[in-house]
């Protein structure tokens, strides 16, 4: 199963380092990380999504927790949450195939970010199985290139991370 953890940390050098480091010496692949600040000032948030067994994961939140400059650990997955990546994807386009990708682009609520003579590229956010769909529309025009961001996610409603 796959799990996204919400993790606060202090903002300084090595964080990122000891915690990927505890999921390398666990065996665990970090299927995607979004690391950046947030309101409070010092602390950053990383958003990790890994797969394991929900026994195995509460024990590397443990471990977490133990780590230097940790502040809090939590798990979206078990928590109603909004989760978001974002794409951006290369597409072949000539001139007579634009208007066919654009269609697809409006279809997904996506944007077109940049037109060259035989290129786009498209920005889409959304779930994970979004991103899917629309890469798989895409794909018969010709993907020259993609880049995704890992999940990022908050909390529904007043709760935030800290109270998790």
């Amino acid at each position: 199963m796959k799990h996204v953890l919400a993790i606060l940390v202090e903002n300084k050098a090595g964080a990122l380092t000891r915690i990927s480091g505890l999921f390398s010496r666990r065996g665990f692949n970090i299927e995607n990380i979004a690391v950046g600040e947030t309101v409070t000032p010092g602390v950053a948030r990383m958003t990790i999504t890994v797969e394991g067994s929900d026994p195995v994961i509460e024990q590397v939140m443990k471990q977490l927790h133990k780590l230097i400059n940790v502040l809090k650990v939590s798990n979206l997955s078990k928590e109603p949450s909004v989760m978001r990546e974002l794409m951006l994807i290369k597409v072949r386009s000539e001139t007579g195939s634009r208007s066919d990708i654009q269609q697809i682009v409006e279809t997904f609520r996506g944007k077109v970010v940049d037109v060259s003579p035989d290129s786009m590229i498209i920005e889409v956010t959304g779930t994970e199985d979004k991103l899917e769909a629309i890469k798989m529309m895409l794909e018969h025009f010709g993907i020259k290139e993609i880049v995704r961001t890992g999940k990022v996610a908050l909390l529904r409603g007043a709760k935030t991370t800290r109270e998790a």
